[in-house]
């Protein structure tokens, strides 16, 4: 759908630079942008391509400023490039209605304007609100509570008793509320410790593709209100994620572990279990992590370590090669006969 270079200056909290009446068809990037096309640029490296391109208007900082193109001028562009792209591309509207396919329990309550789509399994005592979607095979079980705008991506499920807010979004094949693994050795045999807890999830959070984050063994996994979540994220049991949080593509959370509001999980990290991760911290990629954490610190290496002390250690290694070298000469200038280490040929 097109709109004006003021229509798009109004959304995103911006100001026009040339025509307000220019009519912009398609938000593209600047190397395949064509005339009629918005684009936008966040640097300057991004601005000169931008200006160079075939758009016609560009979104970018207050900053700049353009003798060829018009300019959509805001306080942050990238802010404004989500906001251009969500006018430009909306979201899949889904009607109202429950899909002939689908199997609702008699006790189940489904608001009207919900979609039930093909192929799903709405369980006993479910509770589904306002304009909800579950988009095809999904599966809800017993007790299950869904509030209003809640997006449910194909093949996701959910096990008995999850709770989840408002504008919740699941990507396809996660499933929410799966045993936690809970064993206890008896006699030489791992013996299943029942997990009868649940999953809640708060409003405004976003779970991606392949997740799996496992029910409480006794009270409930917690994923707080805000809180994003990459593909192929594991969250085991009884973990309580704060606000506002952000889990990066295959990090993991081991049981029990409690993470404080705005933490940052960059991919492949890994939380031991029963440990208190502070608010705002921020733990690097494939780290390791096998001790509590203070609020706001930054922690890389495995076993995570303070960031500053990690990165000393990290230098320290790469200068072994040369102080190896270094001391084997010395030793030679000082006549000090090496050592031959008889565990190797």
């Amino acid at each position: 759908m097109p709109f004006t270079a003021l229509e798009i200056a109004k959304h995103v909290g911006g100001e026009v630079v040339g025509d307000n009446a220019v009519i912009l068809k398609n938000f593209a990037p600047a190397e395949n942008a064509q005339a009629g096309d918005l684009t936008f640029a966040e640097n300057e490296a991004y601005f000169a391509r931008a200006e160079q391109s075939a758009a016609t208007a560009i979104i970018a900082d207050n900053r700049f400023k353009s003798a060829k193109k018009i300019l959509i001028r805001v306080p942050d562009a990238r802010i404004a490039f989500a906001k251009a792209l969500a006018l430009f591309f909306p979201e899949q509207k889904f009607a109202a209605g429950i899909h002939p396919t689908a199997v609702i329990a008699p006790s189940a309550q489904v608001d009207t304007s919900a979609h039930i789509g093909p192929h799903c399994v709405v369980g006993e005592r479910v509770r589904i609100g306002a304009r909800t979607v579950l988009q095809a095979g999904n599966f809800v079980g017993d007790d299950s509570k869904l509030g209003s705008d809640v997006n449910l991506f194909p093949g996701v499920t959910l096990y008995p008793r999850t709770e989840i807010g408002q504008r919740v979004r699941i990507h396809a094949n996660t499933v929410i509320g799966s045993d936690g693994f809970g064993y206890v050795q008896d006699g030489g045999i791992h013996r299943k410790v029942t997990q009868i807890g649940n999953v809640l999830i708060g409003d405004d959070v976003e779970i991606g593709a392949g997740v799996t984050v496992d029910r409480g063994a006794l009270g409930s996994t917690v994923i707080g209100k805000g809180t994003k979540i990459d593909n192929l994220v594991q969250v085991a049991h009884n973990v309580e994620i704060g606000e506002g949080c952000l889990l990066v593509a295959q990090s993991g959370l081991a049981g029990s572990s409690k993470l404080g509001k705005y933490v940052v999980i960059a991919g492949q990290a890994g939380i031991s279990g029963h440990l208190k991760i502070g608010n705002q911290v921020t733990v690097g990629a494939k780290s390791g992590v096998m001790h509590d954490i203070p609020d706001g610190e930054k922690w890389l290496g495995i076993p995570a370590q303070p960031d500053k002390q990690a990165k000393r250690q990290m230098i320290a290694i790469q200068l072994l090669p040369e102080l190896i070298r270094r001391v084997a000469a010395l030793e030679k200038k000082l006549g000090v006969k090496q050592k031959r280490d008889k565990s190797k040929p």
